[in-house]
């Protein structure tokens, strides 16, 4: 496994992140297991939110916690805030703040390393947000604070009130969802990849050294593009390229992430402890120009 250092921090991270938010239905032991994949292949990173099933999935990665005493200590944990299932989003500091202290009881843990904000809110008082940042650095419950699902402008605007740099950026990306590439590849043409839908959201966090959290990697709108009747051939040249490295299909995604020069961090969401082992690999591979331009194409993307 690799790891990175997000600029501002002194944190050292995996550069693929487990995601926690399947974990509700799971036995004690299949989260030890899950868990176990996970720090045997060296990702030390876990990323929660509030919302996955109503907090239960939090309750399971406390539960571990209690059972592996010191198990904390070698891990990174980002949770995220801000929506009110089916109703609105809420980014007051006091929502803010009684989000994080619910976290913290549902993880067993005095605090966590990486709060964002899960989704925007059209009613963000950026003043409230700075607010809260500061209440709940100060007590101690939470050391860095980000986004997810902001544009450049968005996170533009929040950083205008706040000292604690904005450290992450959590977005949909992967070979089948590029829309954060496409219009930097198709400046000043006519066409609908042309189209910038996101404020050149990633090369702004180049620009401000904000790292993007890639999730649902392997999603297409049809469901996941590694099974299934559709994308034939994105699928077919994801296994030749798996079959050169000798990794899997998941790996070989994931290393495709990994070779963009913004250094993103992909999240996974799998419980599998044989999906996860061969998924954590891809931190050893390193695609070629062509490779990477070969994936891209196959997954029905133009080039102009």
């Amino acid at each position: 496994m690799r790891y990175f250092t997000p600029t501002g921090t002194d944190m050292k991270a995996s550069v693929v992140a487990q995601g926690c938010m399947r974990i509700a239905g799971l036995s004690d032991g299949e989260v030890d297991r899950m868990i176990g994949a996970d720090l045997a292949a060296g990702i030390n990173f876990f990323d929660h939110a509030d919302i996955y099933a109503g907090g239960r999935c939090e309750e399971k990665f406390g539960g571990y916690l209690a059972r592996h005493p010191g198990a904390r200590d070698g891990m990174i944990l980002q949770t995220k805030c801000g929506i009110i299932r089916g109703k609105r989003y809420d980014h007051s500091a006091e929502h803010i703040v009684s989000c994080v202290e619910g976290s913290l009881r549902r993880l067993k843990t005095d605090s966590v390393d990486v709060l964002l904000l899960h989704r925007p809110d059209a009613l963000t008082e950026p003043e409230e947000v700075a607010k809260a940042f500061d209440m709940l650095h100060e007590a101690g419950k939470v050391r860095y604070f980000g986004a997810s699902n902001y544009n450049s402008f968005q996170i533009e605007l929040l950083q205008k009130y706040t000292p604690h740099k904005l450290i992450f950026d959590q977005l949909r990306f992967g070979p089948a969802h590029t829309c954060m590439i496409d219009a930097g590849l198709n400046v000043n043409m006519k066409n609908s990849a042309a189209v910038v839908r996101d404020g050149m959201t990633l090369d702004y966090c180049r620009l401000h050294d904000v790292t993007i959290q890639p999730w649902s990697p392997f999603r297409a709108r049809s469901g996941s593009f590694l099974r299934g009747p559709f994308h034939m051939r994105l699928r077919r040249e994801i296994r030749k390229l798996a079959a050169r490295y000798g990794a899997s299909d998941s790996a070989v995604v994931l290393a495709w992430i990994l070779r963009h020069p913004a250094h993103m961090q992909p999240i996974v969401g799998s419980t599998s402890p044989e999906r996860i082992t061969g998924m954590a690999a891809a931190a050893d591979i390193t695609l070629t120009h062509e490779e990477w331009y070969d994936i891209y194409r196959a997954a029905g993307h133009r080039l102009p």
